[in-house]
């Protein structure tokens, strides 16, 4: 097995309030049914670390939302990264010296990439005392008041809608460990 053939799904709105349940054993075995190895899942919120086989098509984000509909009923939008994708959220992250608690910290992961022009003027804008940083394929939100209390954290859900999924820093960073091998 090779890193670079580990990606993470993140799958969203799942298991959030009673909508959308899903359990995290049904979930691993449908990745795992899909073909894929060594499927693990991160605490209880749709993220699924897996390795990709070298035979396998591209389409990673497509096969496991029709999966979901079919056999589990849950229609959810996927986006997955692979690790080199992975590795370069948590290497860019522009926030790092201001944001003292990971929990506040979001980052928000654009299901496709050339959204990320949507989120330009908004980042002209002053947020205080949020501030927002623009990746490659992610928005990072520093969010010290939590994100019920954030207008940017609005403004950005609004603007981008379910073309984004947002996880925060802790949960990033443990997706990464697992990505790259780590428990």
């Amino acid at each position: 097995m090779t890193v670079t053939r580990r990606h993470v799904a993140l799958i969203r709105g799942i298991n959030v309030g009673r909508a959308k349940r899903v359990a995290m054993a049904d979930l691993r075995a449908l990745v795992e049914d899909l073909g894929y190895g060594d499927v693990r899942t991160l605490l209880n919120s749709g993220n699924v670390v897996f390795t990709v086989p070298a035979s396998a098509r591209k389409g990673d984000a497509t096969r496991i939302e029709e999966a979901m509909t079919a056999r589990l009923g849950i229609s959810a939008r996927v986006t997955v990264l692979t690790a080199a994708e992975l590795a370069a959220v948590v290497a860019d992250n522009p926030l790092g010296e201001i944001a003292d608690d990971p929990s506040r910290l979001l980052v928000t992961v654009l299901t496709d990439p050339a959204d990320r022009k949507r989120l330009l003027p908004l980042a002209r804008q002053d947020w205080a005392p949020d501030v927002l940083g623009v990746g490659a394929r992610v928005a990072y939100l520093w969010c010290p008041k939590g994100m019920l209390e954030s207008r940017l954290f609005a403004a950005v859900s609004r603007m981008l809608g379910d073309a984004a999924t947002t996880r925060n820093w802790a949960t990033v960073t443990k997706l990464h460990a697992l990505v790259e091998g780590g428990t």
